[in-house]
């Protein structure tokens, strides 16, 4: 029985020590988002840690581009539950600066994605990449409108989360 205990203990340690080495594994490549938790602390990810997320796929036409266009990414309450982080607003950060504020709840009431690809291929800085934030607009057609035009952000470079 002895024997038992301590093998089920060891398992338990090495399942832990596994947990903290992934989650302290950081970005090998160029680091294309940072998220800052209402803590203050932040996570970094490189384009294959993202890619490493599960995916959602969603087809959808936006007006920055004619005609129904395939987006894949992590969906965004996913990576924040990946990161044990919630709150009551995320600010999302452009390339150039620019912020948008995004209610918590579009998060937890629609299939918002962080896309990393663009018609499967990955989006360059060019063509409104690295990241874009894309709403189901095709399925929740209350989502065509300009505020959610307005939180629809590209070349997304950073994710901070309000309490």
């Amino acid at each position: 029985m002895n024997t038992l205990i301590r093998n089920f203990c060891a398992l338990i340690m090495l399942s832990v020590a596994v947990t903290a080495q992934a989650q302290t594994d950081g970005p090998t490549g160029p680091v294309i988002l940072t998220v800052t938790g209402p803590d203050g602390a932040q996570a970094m990810f490189d384009l294959d840690m993202m890619e490493s997320l599960d995916q959602t796929v969603t087809v959808v036409e936006t007006p920055w581009y004619d005609g129904a266009q395939e987006f894949s990414g992590p969906l965004i309450s996913d990576l924040m539950a990946h990161l044990g982080i919630s709150g009551s607003e995320l600010s999302v950060v452009a390339a150039n600066d620019y912020t948008a504020a995004m209610p918590w709840s579009d998060i937890e009431d629609y299939p918002v994605i962080l896309a990393t690809r663009h018609n499967g291929n990955t989006m360059s800085l060019r063509d409104k990449g690295p990241l874009f934030v894309i709403y189901p607009f095709d399925t929740h057609p209350e989502l065509r409108n300009e505020v959610v035009f307005s939180r629809s952000v590209w070349q997304v470079k950073a994710v901070k989360v309000s309490p």
